[in-house]
């Protein structure tokens, strides 16, 4: 213990005297150490974090094995119905609890002009029981508080809301809260890290699922077709996951045979019988931020690393350097009789403590990294939340990139300067040439790793931002410039049936184009590239096929600016009684008629719950625009007028066109609604802002892949630098000869570039072949170019060659004014 002390103060006390080359190599440390914690840090938070609850493992989610394909109206394919949930309670044997949730982001709070939305969590009453959450203070709800009919019992707010809205007062547990213009008890606070059970979404409050009837007037308990909630359980001693899933299996047949939706066909009846239940490990919850985040995570792990490998090579470089100054020092210890090792372990002590200095200077690097990172993937609508605080993996990951660190950029120098030989460097004279040679061998082998990882680096970088420049850039097949988005909520009306709510809808869709600027304006039951979709089975000509369907009032061609390529567009004549009549886009007539005029046609849809069986006149063609997404091919998708809209709805999305900026517009919008009824809720968005933030998570690949590309690049350059003015000062007696045999600065500039030009072949043939090998799992990721794509890699390549070039230059001009006589002094 008392020589690794001894070790310790060495290197602190050597590296004291060398302040400039300390916070050079501990700062460049600090970023890439920081860089990688900081990626890791977002994936341990997303993917390897458990629920803080008790016993996280023994949890586990209930879903349709293999996901429930799209079936009915669903979220996302792992959802399950309330019917199903109630007869998995009755029916399961597995767990010795189960519990549903569901996450709701428009909880009105307040009433009339004073409500703010507030994000809620609809929960099965055993929830939290079921959990293990122990109430922060007041309680939590029991099976007792969700019954058929409670109305409000209360609701449960988390630690943050009652932070943010009653400053932490104990007087919040028993005060009211108006809840959609209903009081509502505060029954209890979670604990501070209880955050929910979707990663990366918290909560405000919950409220019980028998307090759903109050939120809406359709029956949406007992909707067989609605798959929206998330179901999961405790297993129960000696049970395990697979156990589980057989046993659910087992009873599966009975649950949907008890629970088949009315209203589908015998076809879709028999799919749905057919779905059979799995557990699936819970105890990490569930996350949208993991299934579209995970695989860039990982990337930007590895882009990071490699980065971090490339500052190694530049401070092995200077660690090299570095040992040659001391060579004669080194020599001095060893005539002296000091043991090799000995001077092994100092010289590894000051690399390691280097890299524990940049580790943890790069731990308070990652921490602010890693949150500005989920700032900029964060939304006004969409405020990302996650446990970012230091864990054991983290601290372990961070402390093993350390000690990789360490013994990449400290362990080759140091072991070269051991192989010192004492008798050749404590020659009057002598510089050692042999020693120099080998580490400029060395050198060189580290700078072709350098230029083949940064090439690599540069290939990525440039495809992800061509990838983003192409998706920013694309025609969705409308113009979104200039678009309001509204979404009015009517339900809390509680009007006495649908088609009061239409004849409110179009109303108020007559004030809002009253303003004087609003150019247009259009309601639709789809809002384009919102990641939704709307499906029907149809058949048309003898196919029996599907098609996305949209229902949308006349004028929204013309307020979305989706040209009208034949037939007619609808207007006031399509009534409710009116024969059903459809327009469909370019896909549908390619896809299913072969191309033939499609006018005059009929088609009929299948029968789904809310969507009888209907035929539709096919009246006219538009251009085809993308749905759901930007990378997706435009579907066939049929369009119905409003009016006909067989499900009814208490709610409008309106599209607005604005002859100024949309957000001027939004005070007179809130004027007229508010003049129709003041009690109605609206929310207004930017669409052009809309469809920005659906590329967030391509705009940050885009960013930080073309930064840490950059800064390879950099660092590349730097090391390339360093290595030629190394082979200047090791060639200078050389070059003096030469110049005094006749050799003129362009000469000696061209044999200093040659050795350039060496060392970019040799990396740049490396760094094509790892390239085209590394980027082949980027291909997801990529949108309208392939991972090889010929045009990226030459752009790299000619990048990086020209920028190594020009640095170079200018160690090769200090060579070409070397002193002949000067030179040739030393020999």
């Amino acid at each position: 213990m008392e020589t690794c002390w001894h070790d310790l103060r060495f290197a602190l006390r050597t590296l004291y005297k060398s302040p400039g080359f300390t916070a050079v190599v501990v700062l460049t440390l600090a970023l890439g150490i920081g860089a990688n914690t900081a990626i890791f840090q977002l994936l341990d938070a997303v993917r390897l974090r458990t629920l803080p609850v008790p016993r996280p493992e023994e949890l586990g989610q209930i879903q349709v094995r293999g996901g429930n394909h799209g079936f009915g109206v669903s979220r996302t394919s792992s959802d399950l119905t309330y019917p199903l949930f109630e007869q998995i309670r009755s029916r399961q044997e597995a767990f010795s609890g189960v519990f549903a949730w569901t996450g709701n982001d428009d909880v009105p709070l307040g009433q009339g002009a004073q409500t703010k939305h507030a994000r809620g969590l609809f929960v099965s009453g055993a929830t939290f029981t079921t959990l293990g959450v122990s109430p922060y203070r007041g309680r939590l709800f029991t099976e007792e508080d969700d019954y058929p009919g409670c109305g409000f019992p209360g609701a449960v707010i988390s630690y943050a809301f009652w932070q943010s809205e009653f400053g932490g007062q104990d007087s919040a547990v028993g005060s009211k809260l108006l809840i959609d213009g209903q009081p509502v008890e505060v029954l209890g606070v979670t604990p501070p890290r209880f955050l929910g059970l979707d990663v990366g979404t918290n909560f405000d409050l919950a409220v019980p699922f028998c307090s759903v009837p109050a939120f809406h007037n359709s029956p949406v308990l007992t909707r067989r077709e609605l798959f929206w909630l998330t179901v999961m359980g405790r297993l129960k001693p000696g049970w395990s996951i697979e156990r589980a899933s057989a046993q659910l299996d087992a009873i599966s047949p009975g649950l949907f045979e008890a629970t088949v939706p009315d209203g589908y066909n015998a076809k879709s009846q028999e799919t749905y019988r057919a779905f059979r239940l799995a557990a699936y490990p819970g105890g990490t919850g569930v996350s949208g931020l993991r299934e579209k985040y995970d695989a860039s995570l990982w990337l930007l792990l590895g882009i990071t690393g490699l980065v971090l490998l490339i500052a190694c090579a530049n401070l092995a470089n200077l660690m090299l350097v570095r040992a040659g100054r001391r060579e004669r020092e080194i020599a001095v210890r060893l005539a002296l009789g000091a043991p090799r090792w000995r001077l092994i372990v100092e010289l590894l002590s000051e690399g390691w403590v280097l890299a524990t200095s940049g580790g943890v200077l790069g731990i308070l690097f990652a921490n602010a990294f890693s949150r500005t990172i989920l700032w900029l993937l964060s939304t006004q609508r969409n405020l990302l939340k996650l446990n970012l605080d230091l864990d054991w993996r983290v601290l372990g990951f961070t402390a093993a990139v350390v000690m990789t660190t360490c013994m990449a950029f400290a362990l080759v120098p140091t072991l070269r300067s051991s192989r010192s030989q004492p008798v050749d460097a404590l020659k009057s004279g002598s510089r050692g040439m042999t020693a120099g040679r080998e580490r400029f061998s060395f050198q060189r082998i580290l700078v072709v790793l350098q230029i083949a990882v940064s090439l690599v680096l540069l290939v990525g970088a440039l495809l992800f931002v061509r990838s983003f420049r192409n998706l920013a850039t694309l025609d969705p097949g409308f113009q979104e410039k200039n678009i309001l988005f509204a979404f009015i909520n009517l339900e809390s009306l509680r009007l006495p049936n649908v088609a009061q709510y239409q004849h409110l809808a179009d109303d108020l869709l007559e004030q809002i184009r009253s303003i004087p600027q609003v150019e247009s304006a259009a309601t639709s039951t789809h809002v384009p590239l919102d990641g939704s979709s709307w499906t029907l089975g149809i058949h048309v000509r003898d196919l029996d096929t599907w098609s996305k369907f949209t229902w949308v009032s006349p004028g929204y061609f013309q307020t979305m600016r989706v040209p009208l390529l034949a037939g007619r567009d609808f207007n006031d004549l399509d009534t409710p009684t009116a024969p059903r009549v459809a327009v469909v886009n370019e896909a549908f007539v390619r896809k299913y008629l072969g191309g033939a005029n499609p006018i005059g046609m009929t088609m009929r849809t299948a029968a789904e719950p809310n969507y009888p069986s209907e035929v539709y006149q096919i009246v006219g063609i538009v251009k085809g625009a993308k749905y759901a997404t930007l990378r997706e091919e435009i579907p066939p998708e049929s369009f119905g007028v409003a009016s006909q809209f067989p499900a009814g709805q208490t709610w409008m999305s309106v599209f607005i066109r604005s002859s100024s900026s949309p957000a001027t517009v939004i005070p007179a919008l809130r004027e007229k609604i508010s003049q129709v009824n003041p009690d109605i809720r609206a929310e207004f968005r930017m669409f052009q802002k809309d469809i920005e933030n659906g590329l967030i998570r391509e705009r940050i690949m885009a960013m930080l892949s073309g930064f840490f590309g950059a800064l390879a690049a950099l660092l590349t350059v730097i090391g390339l630098y360093g290595v030629i003015s190394y082979i200047v000062s090791m060639r200078r007696n050389e070059i003096g000869i030469r110049m005094a045999l006749g050799a003129n600065r362009g000469n000696v500039v061209g044999l200093i570039l040659q050795q350039t030009v060496v060392l970019l072949a040799l990396g740049v043939t490396v760094g094509v072949a790892l390239a085209l090998a590394a980027t082949r799992g980027a291909s997801s990721l990529l949108f309208g170019l392939q991972p090889h794509d010929p045009l990226t890699f030459t752009a790299a390549g000619v990048l990086l060659i020209g920028v190594a070039l020009i640095a170079s230059f200018v160690p090769a001009c200090r060579a070409s004014r070397v002193d002949p006589m000067v030179a040739l002094h030393y020999e």
